[in-house]
């Protein structure tokens, strides 16, 4: 079983700042990319960040140079590091990972609950 737990949403000022955690557990080999997705009422889930084992960091166009994605590969946990926040980055962000589990050859996508972030005017 892997599981992926998010933390750290909640309710900002616009220009104001928080942050998010993603922790990965379970029989876990491999994480080959960690990112974070949102989701806004009536729209279709998007990617913010995603990072790769190495480092490599991909980023949403309207969140660079505000948001920032890190990795901790030893602990299996990803951050997501966000200033500057607008009202619309309101949304429901997901942690999502590609793992590989002790019982598998291939990696699989697995997804965190969600966690609200809301931004006010």
């Amino acid at each position: 079983q892997v599981q992926l737990v998010e933390s750290g949403g909640g309710l900002v000022q616009a220009g104001g700042s928080l942050t998010l955690s993603c922790a990965a557990s379970g029989s876990i080999i491999s994480i080959k990319r960690m990112g974070w997705y949102c989701q806004a009422p009536g729209n279709q889930r998007r990617l913010v960040a995603r990072i790769t084992k190495d480092g490599d960091t991909d980023y949403l166009d309207s969140v660079k140079g505000r948001f920032t994605i890190s990795r901790d590969n030893a602990n299996n946990t990803a951050t997501l590091q966000m200033n500057s926040l607008k009202p619309e980055d309101t949304a429901v962000y997901y942690c999502n990972a590609a793992i590989r589990r002790t019982t598998s050859f291939f990696f699989d996508d697995y997804w965190g609950q969600g966690t609200q972030v809301t931004v006010s005017s």
